[in-house]
């Protein structure tokens, strides 16, 4: 399983980014990829077109990711919730992927920005479902596990 972190450019210095957890975790198996609607990534297009890839993107079309579902990559868009709408609407090669959704089952830990949806989940805690419900229990554990750490952490620095 591969994680493609589609990241819009703010992510990249802010210092409660946890994308960036996900690919140290993940290494070979995670590509974060800087979106741009201008150029989009050419190779991110070429394993749409070619390989079994799905959208982590929660709507009412989008189908309840289970453990019989089976793709080689999933994309997470790595922002905010108005970044992440604004790229899915900016990118149309992003609203012909099968779209998948994680049910609501948990609350997120997650406490370092304002303005969260009450029912949404940070980056690295839907890389850890789409990867629990894949099978890759180990490294689901690990990006939870290092989640808790850099919250603490965070926490520390700002208090």
């Amino acid at each position: 399983m591969n994680i493609v972190l589609l990241t819009h450019c703010r992510e990249l210095n802010k210092k409660s980014n946890t994308g960036s957890l996900v690919a140290r975790v993940l290494a070979d198996a995670c590509r974060l990829v800087v979106w741009d609607r201008v150029s989009p990534d050419l190779q991110l297009l070429d394993s749409i077109e070619h390989e079994s890839v799905a959208l982590l993107y929660p709507s009412d079309e989008a189908e309840l990711l289970s453990e019989a579902m089976h793709f080689d990559s999933c994309i997470i868009i790595d922002g905010t919730w108005q970044e992440a709408q604004k790229i899915y609407n900016k990118s149309p090669y992003l609203q012909t992927l099968p779209r998948l959704k994680i049910a609501a089952a948990k609350k997120s830990i997650y406490s370092l920005r304002r303005n969260q949806k009450e029912s949404g989940l940070c980056t690295a805690e839907c890389a850890a479902e789409v990867l629990k419900v894949s099978g890759h229990l180990q490294q689901a554990n690990e990006i939870e596990q290092q989640l808790i750490g850099f919250i603490e952490v965070s926490k520390l620095q700002t208090s």
